[in-house]
């Protein structure tokens, strides 16, 4: 860039989106991101005097439905640390005609007359209170709750283990089991299990998926962006890279395919068990558009821009990497759940033959060029830069020092982050490059289909249940079936957790048939997980269930295709032998049922075994023999 414009970039009154981006940043995964606190929210709005960022929430509508209606009993708003319990506290508070003077007071436990002539007391966070406090704001809730006091009810915020922990502590002082613990944990356990009198929201058991859309549409659709519509830093071939991450996550042009996969992610964590408060999903939006590693903390601003421009390492702000917390420090990428849940996709050293050829041979393969050209050239920002073709042909066509292990760095790392890129930007209509491939999950879009179809109550694909059928029968019996209609309950003749099994201890269909024996893929209703159910004996009720998370799903089809790569741990395996062992046990019961029942047999030393076999073809059938034994 000219020296004088860069003078006068530098010289001139800030970017006009300067403040917002500003209040942005605090939002950001900062080490003190104090303003993502409630407390906090209102003095740093009034100092950046722009909007506040809002997002919409269906249970603060449900709850003041709830607080509205008369019905007599309390509110207990839940969740873990981020979920927003203070914001829907505060937010409550508003919609009942609270002041906000009134909200900013220190004091701890507020109240508010309502209609009807009740009045809602305010305890904003349980941890606030002393024990003291605490004790009588619990009591409050008990004569509430138990029909004891109708005019005063409590409107209490907590997290989980907070409200609990605390119950138990004033029963144990009490000599008794406080009755309300196990109400709320149950409330807290089983979705839907609700006291009349007590109405519990849990914040954390918002959908993922949802509360992510929610966050990144908040952030990417503020009206201060349009402020940006006027800043000489991303005009006249300049390009600022703020503004570029963010036209790429709305993804106007793509049908806005990153949030979508973004998305996918998220859904994946959440059936593995991982919770991302709203909090994680905020600041994961902002250092989506404002990372950058030479940014102060990782974090651009309006005033970081010339700088960069002029250093060239636009590229460096890639809002690829940023999801992933490629702009901020180990420790600090750590420390936040939403990165090390993302983190642990592999995305960027997971990946495939196909698509590291592409990436390495791309643009001298007459055979790729052509791909090359679509999902690597056509992205001059964040695709085939200068400095990553400079760094291929070095690669490439260097002395053999540049293919060695420390020469090669520059381009790995870089080759790292196209697979990143590629994650998000690949077309599903490319049946050579296939997206999951680049994570350690390559099955999760059929564990999404699968949920998707069960949901909808539609049959599930019949390419997901072989796998399934295929790869139980391989981890059940230790050997490289092929089966995909029936499913072997084997054992080793004694010690069911054995890894080889060669003893057929039932042959089961693959789909239930009339009198429910064989093989069933359901959902199960409280965790809305997939869930295999085998029964093994024909016409009886009681079924042997496995719960399928993503990982064991990618587990089973991993083993399916005939590999498994060493990073899963022994866990899954265990999980399938325990599996298997209330299989055999469930068999063992039911003959067991049938020998005291009917007429004994003679017992001459035969003994009849089912051993399984394999033809050529890889299909395993049962053989039965008898071993006379004792002679």
């Amino acid at each position: 860039m000219d020296d004088s414009i860069t003078r006068t970039l530098q010289t001139s009154v800030s970017p006009p989106a300067s403040s917002w981006v500003r209040f942005l940043r605090s939002y950001g995964p900062t080490p003190n991101n104090a303003s993502l606190f409630d407390e906090y929210v209102s003095a740093a709005l009034a100092k950046a005097k722009v909007a506040p960022i809002r997002l919409n929430s269906p249970q603060l509508s449900n709850i003041l439905e709830r607080v509205s209606s008369g019905v007599p009993g309390s509110v207990l708003i839940a969740g873990t640390a981020g979920d927003g319990k203070t914001y829907h506290c505060r937010s409550l508070w508003s919609e009942l005609g609270g002041e906000d003077r009134v909200w900013s007071d220190p004091e701890p436990i507020k109240k508010q007359s309502i209609d009807g002539g009740r009045i809602a007391i305010f305890v904003k966070d349980l941890s606030e209170l002393s024990d003291e406090q605490g004790d009588e704001a619990l009591s409050m809730l008990e004569r509430s709750v138990l029909g004891e006091e109708d005019k005063e009810f409590l409107v209490l915020a907590a997290n989980h283990g907070q409200i609990l922990e605390r119950l138990r502590s004033l029963g144990n002082r009490q000599g008794r089991s406080h009755p309300l613990r196990k109400l709320i944990q149950d409330a807290f356990l089983q979705s839907g299990s609700q006291h009349e009198r007590l109405a519990v929201f849990d914040l954390s058991k918002t959908a993922h998926r949802h509360s992510l859309e929610e966050s990144l549409d908040a952030v990417s659709r503020h009206p201060a962006w349009s402020n940006c519509l006027s800043c000489s830093l991303d005009m006249d071939g300049r390009v600022c890279p703020i503004s570029e991450n963010r036209r790429r996550l709305l993804g106007e042009n793509d049908g806005r395919r990153m949030a979508k996969r973004l998305g996918d992610l998220v859904e994946i964590a959440r059936y593995n068990g991982a919770h991302l408060p709203v909090r994680d999903l905020l600041a994961l939006s902002a250092n989506m558009i404002l990372g950058h590693p030479t940014a102060r903390e990782g974090l651009m601003s309006c005033s970081d821009i010339v700088r960069i421009q002029e250093a060239g390492s636009v590229e460096n702000g890639s809002i690829y990497g940023n999801v992933f917390g490629a702009n901020l420090p180990r420790r600090r990428t750590l420390s936040r759940p939403v990165f090390r849940v993302l983190t642990g996709f592999g995305i960027g050293e997971e990946t495939s033959n196909a698509i590291d050829g592409l990436l390495v041979y791309g643009t001298d393969d007459s055979k790729l060029s052509d791909a090359f050209a679509r999902l690597v050239a056509s992205d001059a920002f964040y695709g085939a830069t200068q400095s990553y073709l400079a760094a291929q042909r070095r690669y490439l066509e260097g002395d053999e020092g540049a293919r060695l292990d420390e020469g090669a760095s520059a381009f790995l790392k870089r080759m790292e982050s196209q697979r990143q890129r590629l994650f998000f930007t690949l077309p599903e209509t490319e049946p050579d490059f296939r997206f999951w491939d680049l994570t350690a999950f390559r099955f999760a879009g059929d564990y999404l289909e699968t949920v998707a179809a069960l949901v909808q109550r539609k049959a599930i694909a019949e390419s997901a249940r072989a796998r399934l059928a295929r790869g139980l029968n391989r981890i059940m019996s230790g050997l490289l079936l092929e089966n995909t209609d029936k499913i072997f309950v084997a054992s080793s003749g004694g010690f069911t957790h054995s890894k080889v099994s060669v003893l057929c201890d039932s042959e089961l269909p693959a789909r239930k048939v009339s009198g429910g024996l064989g093989m069933a893929i359901k959902l199960d209703e409280i965790t809305g997980q997939p869930r295999i159910d085998i029964t093994v004996v024909f016409g009886a009720s009681d079924e042997v269930s496995l719960l399928l998370s993503p990982i064991r799903f990618e587990f089973l089809c991993r083993v399916a295709e005939g590999a498994l790569p060493a990073s899963f741990s022994n866990e899954c395996l265990e999980d399938l032998m325990a599996f298997k062992a209330r299989l055999l046990r469930q068999a063992e019961l039911f003959r067991s049922g049938l020998e005291l029942d009917g007429e004994p047999l003679p017992d001459d030393g035969t003994l009849y075994l089912n051993f399984i076999e394999i033809e050529h073809n890889g299909h395993g059938f049962s053989r039965p023999i008898a071993v006379r034994v004792g002679i």
